[in-house]
């Protein structure tokens, strides 16, 4: 156990680059305008100025408190990379059901303890919530399965 909680101060400080990021963006590219009239850039600065604050206060709340040693997982980031390209790889030749079961199962991979009672759980309950929501609700035209052999 560390004196500080190393990762709320990470965790912190990315919320302060990507509100410093977001905000600079927005003021630099769009058009502010004014608060009766706002313009485009107006709702993105604000949000960039709230991550920054609440990522400040994250890290000072951090800076009070112990905090566990830092887990670092080189190869998490790199499963759920490859759940979101299989995803994309699988949905247009096989269907929205495959696609849904792999991303799911490339990207449990990620977890040092994996269940799967509770992967098999999820596959089944997204695989009837997502078709609900996507083709029958808004009306999307993705096949739900298609065996293109």
């Amino acid at each position: 156990m560390y004196r500080i909680d190393y990762v709320d101060i990470v965790g912190g400080a990315l919320l302060v680059l990507f509100g410093v990021a977001v905000t600079y963006t927005s003021v630099t590219f769009y058009p502010m305008g004014t608060p009766s009239r706002m313009g485009p850039g107006m709702f993105p600065a604000g949000l960039g100025v709230v991550l920054v604050v609440l990522g400040l206060l994250l890290a000072l709340q951090a800076l009070r408190r112990p905090g566990p040693r830092p887990d670092v997982r080189i190869f998490s980031p790199l499963f759920i990379l490859g759940g979101i390209a299989a995803f994309a790889a699988i949905i247009v030749p096989f269907g929205l059901i495959p696609a849904i079961v792999a991303i799911l199962v490339i990207s449990s991979l990620a977890d040092l303890r994996i269940r799967p009672v509770s992967l098999v759980i999820s596959c089944i309950g997204l695989s009837l919530f997502a078709p609900f929501v996507f083709v029958f609700l808004l009306g999307l035209q993705i096949p739900l399965l298609r065996w293109p052999f």
